[in-house]
């Protein structure tokens, strides 16, 4: 692969011109950080792989400007998928749709469906927009590892492999996007995230949940290979008395103190998945090699917080 020179820069439109000459920039949105290429361009699309190291049989994510682009990606958009757009977009939901004809196979992985999401955060929106079509964006982090939630850990995980780093504050959200199956008669929630179960019931009574890892499987992004793993093992608990030799272990989790050596102690569920990746990052750097992540619960953002603590464990 051929090394970038990474620069770290707060200029959008230097950024949009870098992908309209088919390079990579890394930004902020809600969520975690993203890699983003333009859409249109297939070299640019293969270089997000390589940059990564990420499998090309796993689909990215299209971001739009605005919800009028849906159309160039999208050939038919179902009635309670508008009901979703108009309710959640722009925010952490991404809508899994039949695709266009002429949306390249890099952005789909060959699949035909294609996730459209559009980001709620200012830089994202703008370059995006500056660019004046969709960016492919998964997170900005090596495969396999965190995601990222500030410009510093994605400069340490892809510095001379990707064009310009955005530099922003630390995400608001803390972890990815909703992934939402809408090629049936109702919406199929294939990867948990901010946008809840609850909160899509609001809008779609009839939202259903993948029964299995086979039905989300390659459908979505993160559902098929190892995720948010860092370079240290991680254990969940349900109580405090499980943590084994605090003093040289870290932990996270909606918490009284633990004696830990590195511990953040999150107000709720929500503070937690916030600070869950960039705390595995601090551990990584502090040098511990185990970490406790109190188990959340199984409802509202305490099941994508689930998701990605398992995963993360696996």
């Amino acid at each position: 692969m051929m090394r970038r020179t990474t620069h770290i820069s707060s200029d959008i439109p230097a950024a949009a011109s870098c992908l309209k000459r088919g390079g990579l920039v890394a930004f902020p949105t809600e969520t975690v950080f993203g890699l983003g290429a333009d859409a249109s361009n297939a070299k640019a699309l293969a270089s997000i792989f390589e940059a990564k190291g990420r499998p090309s049989d796993n689909p990215l994510i299209a971001h739009i400007a605005s919800p009028e682009w849906i159309g160039t990606l999208a050939s038919t958009v179902p009635a309670y998928a508008q009901d979703l757009v108009d309710a959640f977009f722009p925010g952490p939901l991404t809508l899994v749709l039949p695709r266009q004809p002429d949306v390249l196979d890099q952005l789909t992985a060959g699949l035909d469906t294609v996730g459209v999401r559009m980001p709620d955060h200012p830089v994202a929106l703008e370059l995006i927009a500056s660019l004046g079509s969709p960016v492919a964006a998964p997170s900005a982090n090596s495969s396999g590892r965190p995601s990222t939630t500030r410009w510093e850990d994605v400069q340490a995980d892809l510095d001379g492999k990707v064009d310009i780093i955005l530099r922003s504050a630390a995400t608001r959200l803390g972890i990815e996007s909703t992934v939402l199956d809408c090629t049936g008669s109702s919406p199929v929630i294939l990867r948990p995230g901010s946008v809840t179960l609850e909160d899509l019931q609001l809008v779609c009574p009839d939202v259903g949940i993948a029964e299995s890892a086979a039905e989300a499987l390659g459908r979505s992004p993160g559902t098929r290979y190892r995720h948010y793993q860092p370079n240290a093992s991680v254990y969940l608990v349900s109580d405090r008395s499980e943590i084994i030799q605090p003093e040289q272990s870290a932990f996270i989790g909606v918490s009284k103190p633990t004696g830990c050596l590195l511990e953040y102690l999150a107000e709720d569920e929500a503070d937690y998945a916030k600070h869950v990746f960039s705390f595995f990052r601090d551990a990584e750097r502090a040098g511990i090699t185990t970490i406790h992540c109190m188990r959340p619960s199984v409802k509202g953002i305490g099941k994508a917080l689930l998701d990605r603590l398992e995963r993360a464990s696996w």
